[in-house]
């Protein structure tokens, strides 16, 4: 099974957030140096434009207002009209390089995620929510996107703002830069302590946000279900319970928020306040010039403001930290399922030999419930095989096995004599194809379903396999063929013309071994003895295992394996095993049984 650091499944179990949960994603954002050097020089330039601007105040002040040079005042009147001018191309290219280094760390960010997601096991999806997944995928990296393209350019410019600023303040007046200086630490631990609650809240909100979207996703899933039953009202009052949930976590990250800008802001500008009084007397007295302290004060507006601002990025800060951590905790997961170093080789071509070893397994979602029990059976290349047995036996489960969803707990399973745990799952799978019970259908066209697992196939490879699978006449006779959209999860169609389309798929890629679980389950009599007949010849080319509650779907198997509670049970021909009288037997005699019809 996968093993996560933390479970996304259950968010109180997760690490609790800091912006050192930023570092993991810096190599996504390191890949684009060049960007991130334009950004840093623009912002760099803009914050010198911004910082020249009281210098030219106060010679201003101290020599433009006499008779003297009053040349002086046109002459940085047009120095300041510059430095706007260089001010105004500065922030517009900071804009630019911050905004595209979001948007490009953002979807670099998004490909590794649903990447990593995409290998993950299915041990993994046993507990996972698919619609809190989304949330992680869309919402958090859109957080990640805000902090990185807007916050993060802010907060480039208000840090060289106010170390400019502090500089250009000890310069102008070491006295009262001293006293500004003394304040600030006073200033910014309060800050930094407030802003693990602002943390710890913005998480919570984005925890919230994140259930309420799998809720949400689940039951849209299951509209026909939702309505059929009449739940439309209490499904749509938990949702909004669910949605008033997240709102109340994200006003009470709003709320920390919103007191830490408060309390910076007010210290800040007291402290401001404060250092204007005592440099107005100094002026008074003769200590200093107005042009002086006009510029010092200019830097101290300067300073505080940054640092407001800089409270505020702390808070959006805070905010992408909680979002970085629950993708950290996605990231963080490894599959158990993975291809060992280095990985064995099939036959090629594979020929489809298949051989089970006193295999056990057991669910990890379910440890006491023990699904296969000391396993053991072989299967000839080119035989076809019947799996029966009552539900739960584990037929299904053998399926999951053959194909190395999961490892078993304790045997082996041979394709062509190799352990299929030391081949790559990806060149095992390429061998094994499979006809799910409830068959998945995608939103695309009919083409696109039947060729997802070979994307170059062409139209006449789809066509030829349609035909194969009995499907041609009917995707034919729809308004627009094989170019025809399925719907979502393939809402437009029967669940026969589902099942034939996924039959379709299964046969395009000729792969050795095929799987067949109930896969005329969901067809009426005509279609199933089409289907049947359609199958029998590709049955006839590659080892084929058939899981079925049908028995008369089987009769024709070269041998029927019939499992109870994990075990192997039964093995042989139709006639030999209803000759034993044992679980088969009684099996067909329930189902073949019938009562004469009514003269």
């Amino acid at each position: 099974m996968s093993t996560p650091v933390t479970s996304p499944a259950d968010p109180a179990a997760a690490i609790k957030p800091s912006p050192r949960m930023l570092l993991p994603l810096l190599p996504y954002l390191l890949r684009y140096k060049e960007r991130i050097a334009g950004a840093v020089l623009a912002v760099t330039i803009a914050s010198g434009a911004t910082l020249a601007v009281p210098l030219a105040i106060r010679r201003m002040i101290d020599f433009g207002f006499s008779a003297d040079s009053a040349g002086l005042i046109n002459s940085y009147f047009f120095a300041l009209v510059g430095v706007a001018a260089v001010l105004a191309l500065a922030s517009g290219a900071r804009y630019y390089f911050t905004t595209t280094l979001g948007e490009r760390f953002v979807a670099d960010l998004r490909s590794a995620v649903f990447k990593h997601l995409c290998g993950l096991d299915a041990a993994f999806y046993d507990s996972a929510q698919t619609g809190e997944l989304l949330s992680r995928l869309t919402a958090d990296t859109t957080q990640m996107k805000s902090t990185l393209s807007a916050t993060s350019a802010l907060a480039l410019r208000n840090f060289f703002l106010f170390v400019g600023a502090m500089a250009l303040m000890v310069y102008t007046s070491p006295k009262l830069s001293a006293i500004v200086l003394i304040v600030i630490p006073v200033m910014v631990l309060p800050l930094f302590a407030s802003g693990r609650a602002v943390r710890k809240r913005s998480r919570s909100a984005q925890d919230a946000l994140a259930r309420a979207s799998a809720y949400a996703g689940e039951n849209l899933g299951a509209i026909r279900v939702m309505q059929a039953y009449g739940a439309e009202p209490a499904t749509s009052q938990r949702f909004s319970a669910a949605v008033e949930g997240a709102y109340e976590a994200a006003r009470n990250a709003a709320a920390a928020r919103a007191g830490l800008s408060t309390v910076a802001i007010f210290l800040v500008f007291t402290s401001v306040v404060g250092v204007l009084w005592m440099g107005a007397h100094d002026v008074l007295a003769d200590r200093m010039t107005g042009g002086l302290l006009s510029q010092f004060v200019l830097y101290a507006l300067l300073g505080a403001t940054s640092l407001g601002e800089l409270s505020q990025v702390w808070g959006e800060i805070s905010s992408a930290a909680g979002a970085a951590g629950r993708i950290g905790d996605l990231l963080r997961v490894r599959p158990a399922i993975v291809a060992p170093v280095p990985a064995a080789r099939l036959p090629s071509p594979a020929r489809g030999d298949i051989k089970f070893e006193g295999v056990t397994f057991a669910y990890p979602t379910r440890p006491d419930g023990v699904a296969l029990r000391d396993l053991s059976f072989k299967i000839a290349a080119g035989e076809t095989v019947a799996i029966v047995g009552p539900s739960g036996a584990g037929k299904t489960t053998l399926f999951q096995l053959l194909s190395r969803f999961y490892d078993p707990t304790s045997g082996a399973i041979y394709l062509d004599g190799v352990d299929i745990k030391t081949v790559d799952p990806a060149a095992l799978r390429k061998e094994i194809k499979s006809v799910p019970q409830d068959p998945v259908i995608f939103g695309a066209s009919i083409a696109d379903n039947i060729r997802y697992g070979k994307p170059d196939a062409s139209d006449e490879e789809v066509r030829h396999a349609a035909r194969r699978a009995a499907a041609d006449d009917f995707i034919s006779a729809l308004p627009e063929g094989y170019a025809t959209l399925a719907g979502e999860r393939g809402v437009t169609l029967s669940g026969g013309q589902r099942q034939r389309i996924a039959i379709a798929r299964a046969i395009l890629e000729e792969a050795p071994v095929l799987l067949l679980d109930e896969a005329t389950s969901a067809l009426d009599s005509e279609n199933e003895v089409l289907v049947q007949t359609a199958l029998e010849k590709v049955m006839s080319e590659r080892t084929t295992l058939v899981i079925a509650h049908r028995l008369a779907t089987v009769l024709n198997a070269d041998r029927i394996l019939v499992l109870e509670n994990g075990h192997l049970v039964e093995e042989g021909a139709h006639s030999t095993l209803v000759a034993q009288d044992g679980l088969y037997a009684r099996l067909a005699k329930l189902q073949f049984e019938t009562v004469a019809p009514a003269s």
